[in-house]
């Protein structure tokens, strides 16, 4: 038996219409008909509101909407006005007479949790905050230790011949890498070389043995100054470069477009710029190296220290050993700089502050990466005796 209340609501200067009846007692009828559009006005739930406020035993809703003749998103904050309302008093709804469409929308407004517009939240406990902060310093040695690890797989697929990557860009940065770095790298070597023999001269030239100047220079340009000044200069370039590339590229989905289009962004972006540093530091430290001592021999010149004196006290001073230990070093330096930098660069985030933020990271993480990897290598030297 159908019980009809005084609910109707004709509004006559809107295309849609909303009656409202009982037909049980426990069960609320919303018939919805006419045209549910944005360009006809938004409708109201104002009635079927006061209905669920004031109605007695009403534990169910149904709808029936055969008479929509046409709907889009307007229809949805009706409904889900309604919907919410229900759940708050625990009102079963049925949306079987609801389109199908509309019902698949309705689940995905329902489904998006409330925004957080604020208030006042307690205050984390102290073990809390422990606990938060340690997760803190984690997850970046987290994050670090899995990029090296994916970085060393993809060194793995290049030595079964199985790693894709364009020869063209490997070819294109280590141009970058290399020949455009050379007048930077130039400068600093040479003044490198001019501190070293000042400082070398003062102390040495209290006993005249400013001959020793050649020595002081060679071999600490060749063991540790050439290749450490040089994968400085690097990270502050190269590798800040490949931040400030990866991290733009990021940015704009340029990352997110490679793994949808089937390309591995390791192997495509990260291993070239890899091998391009790797490749390039051990002849840039190299060529420190020469220039170093040249800068040294301009210093030993004032001290009455004939160019031939010079370098014939290198020469004796130094052997092939200087020199191999220092491109090792360079070499090592050359990955760190490299992974520094691409690690910065893909885990950026999409901002410009964040790209900013990247590149910063990459230089400073190059260089605590460059600093302890010489500590590391020079005790290892020392424990082996070479």
């Amino acid at each position: 038996m159908e019980h009809n209340i005084n609910l109707e609501s004709e509004i006559s200067t809107h295309p849609y219409e909303v009656r409202l009846s009982r037909p049980t007692e426990d069960t609320l009828l919303v018939q919805l008909s006419g045209n549910w559009t944005l360009g006809k006005g938004l409708p109201s739930s104002g009635e079927v509101e006061q209905a669920l406020e004031t109605g007695q035993r009403v534990q169910r809703v149904i709808f029936d909407t055969q008479g929509v003749t046409d709907w889009d998103t307007s229809l949805l904050p009706f409904l889900k006005k309604i919907m919410e309302l229900c759940d708050h008093h625990a009102i079963q709804v049925e949306e079987d007479g609801l389109p199908q469409g509309v019902r698949r929308l309705l689940q995905l407004a329902m489904a998006v949790p409330a925004k957080d517009t604020g208030g006042v939240s307690k205050p984390a406990g102290f073990l809390a905050r422990i606990g938060n902060a340690t997760i803190g310093i984690a997850e970046p040695g987290a994050e670090m230790l899995s990029f090296i690890g994916d970085t060393f797989l993809v060194f793995l697929k290049l030595l079964r011949g199985r790693a894709r990557f364009r020869r063209s860009d490997l070819t294109l940065l280590i141009y970058e890498c290399g020949a455009q770095a050379l007048p930077i790298v130039t400068l600093i070597s040479f003044l490198i070389g001019v501190i070293l023999a000042f400082v070398g001269a003062v102390q040495l030239k209290q006993f005249g043995a400013e001959i020793y100047v050649a020595n002081l220079v060679g071999i600490a340009m060749t063991r540790e100054m050439g290749p450490m000044m040089t994968a400085i200069v690097l990270a502050g370039r190269s590798g800040a470069a490949f931040a400030a590339q990866l991290g733009t590229m990021t940015v704009n989905e340029e990352v997110d477009a490679f793994k949808t289009m089937g390309f591995e962004p390791m192997e495509f972006l990260v291993l070239p710029r890899l091998l391009a540093l790797t490749l390039m530091m051990p002849p840039l430290a190299l060529y420190a190296d020469f220039l170093g001592i040249l800068g040294g021999a301009v210093v030993a010149k004032g001290l009455d220290v004939s160019f031939m004196q010079y370098f014939e006290q290198t020469r004796q001073a130094l052997s092939p050993k200087h020199f191999a230990l220092g491109l090792i070093k360079s070499a090592i330096y050359g990955v760190l700089v490299a992974i520094a930098g691409c690690l910065r660069g893909i885990k950026s985030g999409r901002s410009a502050s964040a790209v900013g933020s990247a590149v910063t990271s990459a230089v400073v993480t190059g260089i605590v990466f460059i600093i302890v990897a010489s500590a590391i290598t020079t005790v290892i030297y020392e424990v082996i005796g070479v």
